[in-house]
């Protein structure tokens, strides 16, 4: 099951505003790209859009290169795992972040509470959790 279509990171100019303007917070696994949102206003002036500013939903995109496994069926394996923890994680998580996951080689190894560990302990490194 895919995350909600709203939670998802789709186009390449979005992964790649992430990777030069995001900060970034590694683990011996993966490694996490966040960048952080302005919330868009529904008001046209100044006053109005401090008023109204609109969250927007978090989004989520995962990078798994083929130096991870040259097996298409072992890193769908990996995405599906990472895409499980990160809805048991998406009520936590501040809105207006936007995400890149990115798997590395020696990731292949683990399982799913390995990653729910070290993706918890990204997402609170980078306050994404429990950080406004």
């Amino acid at each position: 099951m895919a995350l909600a279509k709203a939670n998802r990171l789709r186009r390449r100019q979005d992964f790649s505003t992430v990777y030069q303007r995001g900060l970034r917070r590694s683990t011996v696994h993966l490694t996490l790209r966040a960048l952080r949102h302005q919330p868009y206003a529904v008001g046209s002036n100044i006053a109005d859009q401090e008023k109204s500013e609109v969250a927007q939903p978090i989004q989520v995109g995962i990078s798994i290169s083929q130096k991870v496994s040259k097996r298409a069926v072992v890193r769908n394996r990996i995405k599906r795992q990472i895409r499980a923890v990160l809805r048991q994680l998406l009520p936590q998580m501040s809105p207006n972040w936007q995400l890149v996951i990115v798997v590395k080689p020696s990731a292949i190894e683990c399982g799913y509470e390995q990653f729910l560990q070290e993706l918890k302990q990204l997402l609170i490194n980078a306050e994404v959790i429990n950080g406004d």
